[in-house]
């Protein structure tokens, strides 16, 4: 799974695809799983080689808390897919109840006989 943020910022994301040839020119999809739209889409002619895998660099247009596909296509054959969530906390320390949970405090007491 692909972890961005919500931002306005140029934000880079790792891959490892299936085939690749420089050259070619391929075609990035984002759809938003929740409503089924697309979100972003580009075409780029190369990606940035690093030892093993590769990275794409731009500026996504993406919701918090909210998951998406990604499809990178050749022509017509599928050379990538995943899925990206969306958050603006720290993948370390990321909590689903961030800001949402609060301890409930109770003062009950039991009496033992």
């Amino acid at each position: 799974m692909i972890i961005l943020q919500e931002s306005a910022s140029s934000q880079t994301f790792s891959f490892i695809p299936r085939s690749y040839t420089d050259g070619v020119t391929y075609t990035i999809k984002i759809t938003n799983e929740t409503t089924n739209k697309e979100v972003y889409s580009s075409t780029a002619t190369s990606f940035t080689e690093v030892d093993y895998y590769y990275q794409h660099s731009d500026t996504f247009t993406l919701k918090e808390d909210t998951y998406y596909t990604i499809e990178i296509t050749a022509s017509s054959e599928v050379i990538f897919r995943d899925k990206i969530f969306c958050t603006n906390q720290t993948v370390s320390t990321y909590s689903i109840n961030n800001n949402a949970y609060t301890v409930n405090s109770d003062d009950n007491e039991f009496i033992l006989i």
